[in-house]
């Protein structure tokens, strides 16, 4: 009985010990933080010694240090050589200089690429085309409500389609918004002027609609020059409706945005509520995170690109790197899921402050990372001459804790649409 029960004893503790060591070998590794001084980037050093002389704007000195995430020592999938073979068309990076217009960069940028995949053709599209009408439509409702609407500098990236929808869109040779003066936008005066001219309407109860539309188009038009009616590409002649039909060959109507949070419910139709949804648009499909995170991937893998948003002011996203991660200290990979992301979208931590462009992904020990293109200075503290300039790396985990909806063609997603039925 003695050798009976020491033969027991024997393979209950190797046995135990076979599932410790597997515990062991699935924890993560533990990542460090570090405190990085404040240094002048792209943003100060290119943007704002350009706009300066004309904005008397003043650099504004940070001298607190920064808690980030410590990436050295890491290898890390941050060279574009890694992502060629898995990576869509795409113009290059262009900056949004100091504008909050990341919603127009990102979605037009996802429009081009959509554009020479279905039809081919490279084209440089106009932000600024669509911006224009954006405030136009915002000072609109800012009227109608009485004051009670949103206006300001952001957007969402739905607001691209509805702007094609109403008023088309057109090249960046046809209208760049952009003072011949100037390098880089920036609508800080302009912004500032219309909007204290519409609460001085609010204040004043003066809700004549057209003429104050007509006073925010003159201010515009001095600071960003008044769009076409009619212009001329490759030889013809176009209006934007014709052009975004005949040329583009854009529907508005076949682009869809993939949302995922757990405060409304799944497999409906929601509104997204943040603030930049100031039109308090209900298209959003709203599913589970592992569907969403399962489309995405499949998405890029099949040919499509995304216009892809969410929260970049994290600890785990270093601008010297380029490089998103979340690292053990914010939460382990295991536990990230749908509560751990509501969690940061309902306390704030999570905020609907970017739109960028996923263009391609690699894989790497068994996770996707993302190729993000972008058009804030963030992405452009490397050399400008370098291929990573303009452009950030994601990891998954990242995407899936904090980036928060997409656009992408229905194609993309037709078993997930079949789910909401009509």
């Amino acid at each position: 009985m003695k050798k009976i029960a020491s033969l027991i004893f024997c393979i209950v503790f190797l046995t135990i010990a076979v599932y410790a060591q597997k515990d062991q070998k699935k924890e993560q590794p533990r990542d460090k933080s570090v405190f990085k001084e404040f240094e002048p980037g792209y943003y100060q050093n290119s943007i704002l010694k350009d706009i300066r002389s004309i904005d008397e704007k003043k650099e504004k000195k940070e001298k607190e240090k920064k808690f980030i995430m410590d990436q050295s020592g890491i290898d890390l999938p941050n060279k574009m050589d890694l992502y060629k073979k898995n990576t869509q068309w795409h113009n290059p990076s262009i900056s949004q200089g100091n504008a909050g217009t990341c919603w127009a960069f990102s979605t037009t940028s996802f429009y081009e690429s959509e554009i020479y995949r279905l039809t081919k053709k490279q084209v440089k599209l106009s932000e600024l085309y669509t911006v224009y009408w954006e405030y136009v439509e915002k000072a609109r409702r800012f009227i109608r409500e009485r004051g009670n609407s949103a206006f300001g500098e952001g957007s969402e990236a739905n607001a691209v389609a509805r702007i094609f929808r109403q008023y088309g869109a057109m090249p960046l040779s046809a209208y760049s918004g952009l003072p011949k003066e100037r390098k880089f936008h920036s609508h800080a005066a302009m912004f500032e002027e219309m909007n204290k001219y519409l609460q001085g309407l609010k204040t004043n109860f003066a809700w004549n609609e057209e003429q104050a539309l007509e006073t925010i188009h003159s201010i515009m038009n001095h600071y960003i020059g008044e769009p076409p009616k009619e212009f001329t590409y490759e030889g013809k002649n176009y209006t934007p409706r014709t052009f975004l039909k005949e040329y583009m060959q854009i529907n508005p109507d076949d682009y869809v945005e993939i949302l995922s949070y757990k405060q409304e419910p799944y497999w409906q139709q929601v509104e997204y509520k943040v603030t930049d949804n100031w039109w308090h648009s209900k298209d959003y499909y709203n599913i589970p995170l592992d569907d969403y995170m399962k489309v995405l991937k499949q998405a890029i893998r099949s040919g499509f690109t995304t216009s892809i948003g969410g929260d970049v002011s994290e600890a785990g996203l270093v601008r010297t790197t380029n490089c998103a991660m979340i690292p053990t200290f914010d939460i382990p990979s295991e536990y990230i899921d749908e509560d751990a992301r509501q969690f940061r979208f309902s306390n704030g931590t999570t905020a609907d402050d970017h739109g960028m462009h996923l263009v391609g992904y690699y894989e790497k020990e068994g996770k996707d990372w993302y190729l993000i293109k972008d058009s804030s200075s963030g992405s452009r503290n490397v050399d400008e001459k370098s291929p990573e300039f303009g452009y950030y790396f994601f990891h998954e985990d990242f995407v899936k804790l904090k980036m928060m909806n997409f656009t992408v063609h229905k194609d993309a997603v037709k078993e997930v649409l079949k789910k909401f039925g009509k």
